[in-house]
């Protein structure tokens, strides 16, 4: 592997380095670095905020398309 996917990996997984900077440092897209890292068995990062954006974007688009 190479030294600088090592790095990308390494600092991944000890949270120094955000997705969009691994994409960023190995010149790859946002899907290209979630496959890289599941190749490399590194789960991705779950960030609350990114949650609690995700259910207020679920909510408004419920109350717009009513079921």
């Amino acid at each position: 592997m190479p030294a600088l996917e090592a790095i990308a990996l390494e600092g991944y997984r000890d949270q120094t380095l955000t997705l969009y900077q691994v994409s960023e440092m190995l010149g790859f897209s946002r899907v290209e670095t979630e496959d890289f890292l599941g190749q490399h068995h590194v789960p991705l990062a779950v960030i609350d905020d990114d949650l609690d954006r995700e259910a207020a974007l679920c909510e408004a688009a419920s109350r717009r398309n009513p079921r």
